[in-house]
């Protein structure tokens, strides 16, 4: 037999972590190496930390798991928590990223269906996006690599350019649900989209009749120095996906909606037989009881305009290696003048900094939002020594 008892679905690098200590992770070899990857967004609080590991053994020791047969108390207290947090009425959970966006989907489609209009089912999607790896998520980006060998797809998304208005208004027809977008693309290269870009989708919902939806999986819960990214816009969506950090580790994903856009998500109409479970319900709890703090997302911006500041000083000194810096908060991307990947295992591998790749030539930075100012020092001391160290591939070659 020559497959691995592991599915070979991922290209594993030689980092095998077995601990985690706060902003660092080590390895069953015993090497350290600064987490600025976090689980691509995932572990906002880092590792190890006592309020969410204590909350999730409490609850473990207590009730881990019940069907949803039966009332849940503490579904409807996170519920309500996040309802009170968001724009939100109601919340449907799930237990990840890809689930939550497979729930805003069906959520803009019930809409026009519960309403009598079955002919629009179609979703405006945007180039570059990732919204999961479900089928249905795939269909929903344009990327080739995430369709190969998973053909037919499924119909009823189309196709329009990132943060262009005129592209996403000529695209709307008798068939549209409504938009589905991340405000700020993360696999796709920390883009974000323009004030007058978010604020013209919403005008056209308002204006069709339409369902707004975001994918805020990745840039929610914190990471943008907003509790949601949505806040920044200072619009409300309709509908939103939330997931990665919101259980801060732990696999949990949420779908938030208004409820005169979830008028079509009634009984028998949707289900999970994890979602919500008890001890999914803990963690999110555990984590909002420290990221849902306004002095704490202050700090989050703070800290993330002193990295971005370290960055793009930083920069200068390589021009021919890096482009520029984007994001917000702690969502921060580095360009870089060529593929990265290179660049990125050259970090990991001689100098122990963990970062992820994206699309557009970017290098992610999304650290835990709990680092401070000696962590941040620490990235700064391991990136430089990693430039003033990189040799391309082209140039050895």
């Amino acid at each position: 037999m020559s497959i691995t008892p592991l599915m070979p679905v991922y290209g594993r690098c030689e980092v095998r972590p077995v601990r985690g200590d706060h902003c660092h992770l080590i390895s069953e070899d015993g090497k350290r190496y600064l987490d600025f990857a976090a689980g691509i967004a995932v572990n906002a609080l880092g590792h190890s930390h006592a309020g969410l590991t204590g909350a999730i053994a409490r609850q473990a020791q207590t009730l881990m798991h019940v069907s949803n047969l039966y009332g849940s108390p503490q579904g409807e207290h996170l519920a309500q928590r996040l309802v009170d947090l968001t724009f939100a009425d109601t919340v449907f959970f799930g237990n990840s990223g890809a689930e939550a966006v497979e729930c805003t989907i069906k959520v803009a489609r019930a809409y026009h269906q519960h309403g009598g209009d079955p002919g629009r089912f179609e979703l405006i999607t945007f180039r570059n996006a990732f919204h999961g790896r479900t089928l249905g998520t795939i269909s929903a980006s344009n990327q080739e690599k995430l369709h190969s060998g998973f053909q037919p797809l499924l119909p009823g998304f189309r196709f329009v350019e990132f943060d262009n208005l005129d592209e996403a208004r000529a695209a709307v027809g008798p068939q549209t649900a409504g938009f589905l977008i991340e405000p700020i693309q993360g696999e796709g290269g920390v883009r974000m989209a323009s004030q007058e870009f978010i604020e013209g989708l919403r005008s056209l919902c308002d204006e069709h009749d339409l369902i707004l939806a975001f994918d805020e999986v990745q840039c929610g819960v914190g990471r943008t120095g907003y509790l949601y990214a949505y806040e920044h816009y200072g619009i409300a969506p309709d509908v939103m996906a939330s997931a990665k950090g919101l259980g801060g580790g732990f696999p949990i994903g949420a779908c938030l909606a208004t409820e005169r856009a979830a008028r079509g998500m009634t009984v028998g109409t949707h289900g999970s037989t994890y979602g919500g479970n008890p001890l999914g319900m803990a963690a999110a709890e555990a984590v909002l009881d420290v990221i849902a703090d306004a002095a704490f997302l202050a700090d989050v911006a703070a800290k993330g305009e002193r990295l971005r500041g370290r960055l793009e000083q930083f920069i200068g000194n390589y021009p021919e290696l890096f482009e520029e810096v984007r994001g917000m908060g702690l969502m921060i991307g580095l360009k870089f003048r060529h593929e990265p990947r290179d660049f990125v295992a050259h970090l990991r591998s001689n100098h122990g900094a963990l970062t992820v790749s994206g699309s557009d030539n970017i290098v992610r930075i999304v650290p835990p939002l709990v680092i401070d100012d000696g962590h941040i020092d620490e990235f700064m001391d391991k990136l430089s020594a990693a430039a003033a160290s990189y040799q391309p591939v082209e140039a050895v070659s």
